[in-house]
């Protein structure tokens, strides 16, 4: 039975990030159903898992590939930017942040130094702030 799975697969695209992504989704999706038992939720689970399955089974690799490339971006994306949120709240107790009023870099000064002088280190421009 396994080499007969294994014959079918050959040449099919697989399991990669975004089929695991669609099929924890559907998971999710019944559960949720489980509780509010809506026709709505049901069927795009059902239209998720449908979907899931046939990027697994697809012969298509170029597309599948390129589909997996832009999830991994958005989801790349998404995730930098919440660390980088967080890393901003851990530092809120030690640090100030400024944005340069020219160029709009972020600027990190320590706290209780006072009223000082900022020069933006990318494009120079002096401005006063109070840390």
């Amino acid at each position: 039975m396994r080499e007969k799975l294994q014959r079918f697969m050959i040449g099919r695209y697989g399991v990669d990030a975004f089929g695991k992504f669609l099929l924890g989704s559907v998971v999710v999706l019944w559960v949720i159903n489980l509780f509010a038992s809506s026709r709505i939720l049901y069927s795009w689970s059902l239209l998720l898992m449908i979907y899931a399955y046939f990027r697994m089974f697809s012969k298509n690799a170029t597309k599948r590939y390129q589909e997996n490339v832009k999830y991994l971006q958005f989801k790349n994306k998404l995730v930098s930017r919440f660390k980088t949120e967080k890393s901003q709240l851990k530092q809120r107790k030690t640090h100030h942040i400024y944005r340069c009023p020219t160029c709009r870099q972020k600027i990190r000064i320590p706290r209780g130094k006072g009223r000082i002088c900022i020069t933006c280190p990318k494009c120079k421009t002096e401005f006063t702030k109070v840390s």
